[in-house]
């Protein structure tokens, strides 16, 4: 039987989702609630990897099992064995041509930003932050500059395994609600770093550093270092995985998950 799940999780505490034998994982961590609540070995197969200190609203996993379990129990039994800052959200059976990874139509990340003179305390880890003022419609320039399909290279990684860096991105959009920003960023798949280097970019336009015209330079360019470094995973958060509607898979909306921020 496979069962899907959605989950949720504070990625602060851990290395990121792959598991590794001498850190804290959030794959670690779910496949040993779930082996507890099935009675045998567990592994989970997940729709995106998260990099260290990155968090997600709406992570989608499979996984394998012989074990014959009421969809509420799998939320509520690995609920029991997992750590306060992982939860799982809902349970369902699925067709075993169904694949976490490989299904996914896109991929929605969201970074939360605040721009104010002093770091913020209560949302440390949980915000991204910078100093100097930023301009709402400079970045919502710069990201008109980059919409649609192209060579991502300029914000890839160094270590990215990714096969090919030319990826499509299907929505890019950027909003205000007092001193917080929030970056909406929807893709058919991301490369390693991209979207916090994609953000650090945008810092750039938004304090007027670089023209909005800059992003479509970097696109063309295809040169990392000539970008702007690496903005912290503080504020990034997985926001969604979208499927089929054959697969009937949950929307954020539906796992009584409730944005910050209300996109059109």
């Amino acid at each position: 039987m496979r069962i899907a799940l959605g989950v949720e999780y504070d990625g602060a505490a851990f290395c990121g989702w792959q598991r590794q034998t001498q850190h804290p994982s959030v794959q670690a961590a779910l496949e040993i609630a779930l082996s507890t609540v099935a009675g045998e070995a567990v592994t989970v197969v997940t729709a995106g990897r998260t990099d260290r200190g990155v968090h997600a609203r709406a992570q989608v996993v499979h996984f394998d099992t012989q074990a014959q379990r009421l969809p509420v129990s799998w939320v509520r039994g690995s609920n029991a064995h997992l750590p306060k800052t992982v939860a799982v959200l809902w349970a369902k059976p699925v067709p075993e041509t169904f694949h976490a990874r490989f299904c996914a139509r896109s991929r929605t990340y969201e970074y939360l930003l605040l721009n104010r003179a002093v770091r913020p305390a209560l949302q440390s880890q949980k915000w991204g932050w910078y100093h100097h003022p930023l301009h709402l419609e400079s970045m919502q320039e710069g990201l008109r500059q980059i919409l649609g399909t192209h060579d991502f290279s300029a914000f890839r990684a160094a270590e990215c395994q990714a096969k090919s860096p030319v990826k499509t991105l299907l929505e890019a959009q950027v909003m205000s609600l007092g001193d917080l920003f929030c970056f909406r960023f929807r893709a058919d798949a991301f490369l390693q770093h991209m979207v916090r280097n994609l953000v650090g970019a945008l810092v750039y336009v938004g304090c007027r550093r670089q023209p909005p015209e800059w992003m479509r330079a970097l696109l063309l360019g295809r040169n990392r270092t000539r970008s702007a470094p690496t903005f912290a995973p503080d504020g990034l958060y997985l926001a969604g995985i979208e499927y089929a509607p054959q697969w009937q898979i949950p929307l954020l909306s539906d796992a009584s998950v409730t944005p910050v921020f209300s996109f059109p």
